[in-house]
């Protein structure tokens, strides 16, 4: 490697380092404080930068939670990115109910900085507009699976695979955010399996 490219290099590794810094140090700004009282001085104090620096990477703290949104949904995304290819509805169900479990147990796990997501929903139209396109990408895998267990005869074929899928996204989102307001009166394994049970009941066939 010449020596221009060398320290290009440098330079995008000390780059990517110190907004992994900013946005470890959000994290926990965020968290302590929550949305609406963070501040983006917090944050750079937290993460010992300058403002020059930090709005090098991000415009303000709404970015910086946006970015942080697209980490936490990665864990979500490989929930809903699981393979789907049932044989039968009981297979199909067991699929479904271990998917619902496991994205429903992650908001558990990850409530801390969901609960900062939630108050930026609602107080930040850049925040709430990327949720809007997250919940756009759970709604297309969805759909995606339906078509394939309609494509192969084990579900009904009378029914609009998205509008089937926006109605089981937003449930387990209703129950998403009851875990993650701490407001749910169910282990997460039954609100699942019950879930589960009424969305496939209705839509695949025996």
């Amino acid at each position: 490697m010449n020596p221009i490219n060398e320290q290009a290099s440098a330079r995008k590794q000390r780059s990517l380092k110190t907004r992994a810094k900013l946005l470890a140090a959000a994290s926990d700004v965020f968290i302590e404080y929550g949305f609406q009282k963070t501040t983006i001085s917090q944050i750079i104090k937290k993460a010992e930068t300058g403002y020059g620096t930090a709005y090098l990477h991000f415009t303000g703290k709404d970015d910086i939670l946006i970015q942080l949104m697209d980490e936490v949904m990665k864990q979500f995304y490989a929930i809903a990115q699981m393979t789907f290819t049932p044989r039968s509805k009981e297979e199909a169900s067991a699929m479904i109910e271990k998917q619902a479990g496991l994205f429903l147990e992650m908001a558990n796990q990850e409530r801390a900085m969901m609960q900062v997501i939630e108050e930026g929903i609602r107080l930040s139209e850049e925040v709430n507009q990327k949720w809007k396109e997250i919940r756009e990408q759970f709604i297309l895998h969805i759909s995606q699976d339906i078509i394939y267990s309609q494509q192969n005869g084990l579900a009904r074929k009378d029914v609009d695979h998205t509008l089937i899928a926006r109605g089981w996204f937003f449930a387990n989102e209703m129950y998403l955010w009851d875990i993650v307001r701490n407001e749910y009166n169910h282990p997460v394994d039954e609100i699942a399996r019950n879930l589960t049970a009424i969305y496939t009941g209705g839509l695949y066939v025996e």
